[in-house]
């Protein structure tokens, strides 16, 4: 029961500072194929097409989840 309470103590003082912001998730790149030119690569933020993942306001994935 102390060890409990002292632990509660610790994590009450931990500070965020601590923690990163963020943490990002980048797939594994199977080819190293490019885009074509790099006016498009410049637009879509990579030279590399699989890594291109436009945000869509919904999921990609192909499956429908809760229906």
């Amino acid at each position: 029961m102390q060890d409990m309470k002292q632990r509660m103590s610790m994590e009450r003082n931990c500070s965020m500072e601590q923690f990163p912001i963020a943490m990002a998730y980048v797939p594994w790149q199977r080819d190293a194929r490019t885009f074509e030119t790099l006016q498009e690569a410049y637009q879509k933020g990579t030279i590399f097409p699989e890594l291109y993942k436009p945000f869509t306001g919904r999921r990609e994935c192909g499956c429908r989840i809760g229906i």
